[in-house]
């Protein structure tokens, strides 16, 4: 379910519903069924009596895994900002009917900006995995990727155009 936390400006997907009285400073409690399991961790406050919890998956192992073992979790960087923005009518023959991302912003020096992305292209295709939304890039950059190289396909002035981004790890 995805939701957006009081005072925060991002989205967080993927998140369990609770009653459970949080308040900004006492997240981070476990959230336990009756039978004692924990389910979840709690992270965030989305109105008068309504928290969201992190649930207990295979994402969360994961990161608990790296916790344990690196202290730290790598994530990949590219230096963009986008948004959902349908597909102009020229492209969808070669990419379906759908959405993208609209490059809103490339930060200067950026993995992005020196793959020669721009503000205004439409990313269509990242490492080959169809962009139909900001979760999908945000879905690649897992530490794996740190350092390789993925295409990044872009629309710009209604042409497609293929770019070599390495990303880097996020500081």
């Amino acid at each position: 379910m995805p939701a957006r936390a009081s005072g925060v400006a991002r989205t967080i997907d993927d998140v369990i519903q609770t009653d459970a009285a949080l308040n900004p400073g006492n997240s981070g409690g476990a959230l336990a069924d009756s039978l004692g399991r924990v389910v979840g961790v709690n992270t965030a406050v989305a109105g008068v009596g309504l928290g969201l919890a992190v649930p207990i998956n295979q994402g969360t192992r994961r990161i608990i895994g790296a916790l344990m073992s690196d202290g730290k979790v790598r994530r990949a960087y590219l230096g963009i900002a986008g948004a959902p923005r349908p597909l102009p009518p020229a492209a969808r023959a070669a990419w379906a009917p759908g959405e993208c991302v609209e490059l809103v912003e490339v930060v200067p020096d950026s993995p992005a900006d020196r793959a020669g992305l721009r503000a205004g292209d439409l990313l269509v295709e990242l490492a080959g995995t169809r962009v139909r939304g900001v979760s999908d890039v945000l879905e690649l950059m897992e530490h794996e990727v740190i350092g390789a190289h993925l295409t990044a396909v872009v629309l710009r002035d209604g042409l497609e155009r293929r770019k070599q981004v390495t990303p880097s790890e996020l500081a």
